[in-house]
């Protein structure tokens, strides 16, 4: 059974209306009896950093959570804040992150030579695999996804880097670390490509 984490961040209904739609058993945990089960868990969140590990801690499912994922490897996909509480810490923030993809979060205006860009970074964007993960299958070539973020995932390892993007740098948009997936940009904002990326995560 799929479990969508619902710790008062993120569109939680959004991403159930997609796997009714496609016909995929789908339940919303709001606690850490309700995560018993999970097959699969999806980690939606939007808003700040440090906001987000501050409601996913007092909900009171992270032990569980870190027992499903870290003991049980059950797959996990992060979703925008989701995914970069993935990682270690953060720069916008002082809290450290769950660390199940060892990374750091940077701001886009921490790069020498970025402090004049546009943020947000908000709208569609080519996404390009750089791996042959599962999560992106049928969705190697001109995908496109919807992005609203201004911090992104830098990754310890090249390898966890599962596609890119480019916004004035080329960034990691979607990581990969065993059974931990990770994705920047809004696959439920995302029509046919979302749709089919999250139907790759429940097949997986």
């Amino acid at each position: 059974m799929i479990k969508i984490v619902d710790y008062g961040l993120g569109n939680i209904q959004a991403f159930v209306n997609v796997y009714r739609r496609l016909h995929i058993p789908v339940e919303v945990a709001k606690c850490a009896e309700d995560l018993v089960g999970a097959s699969k868990i999806i980690l939606p969140g939007v808003g700040a950093f440090d906001h987000a590990m501050e409601r996913l801690e007092a909900s009171g499912m992270r032990p569980m959570l870190d027992d499903l994922v870290r003991r049980q490897k059950v797959p996990v996909l992060g979703i925008c804040v989701g995914m970069q509480i993935l990682a270690d810490s953060s720069e916008e923030g002082v809290l450290p992150g769950l660390g199940w993809v060892s990374g750091t979060v940077r701001s886009f205006e921490s790069v020498p030579g970025l402090e004049n860009l546009a943020l947000p970074h908000m709208g569609w964007n080519d996404v390009q695999a750089t791996t042959d993960s599962a999560l992106f299958a049928g969705l190697e070539e001109e995908s496109r996804f919807y992005f609203l973020h201004s911090f992104f995932f830098e990754c310890l390892a090249a390898s966890d880097a599962a596609a890119t993007s480019v916004y004035g740098l080329n960034f990691s948009c979607a990581v990969r670390n065993d059974n931990v997936f990770g994705v920047q940009f809004h696959p439920e904002k995302s029509h046919h490509f979302g749709v089919r990326l999250l139907k790759n995560f429940a097949e997986l």
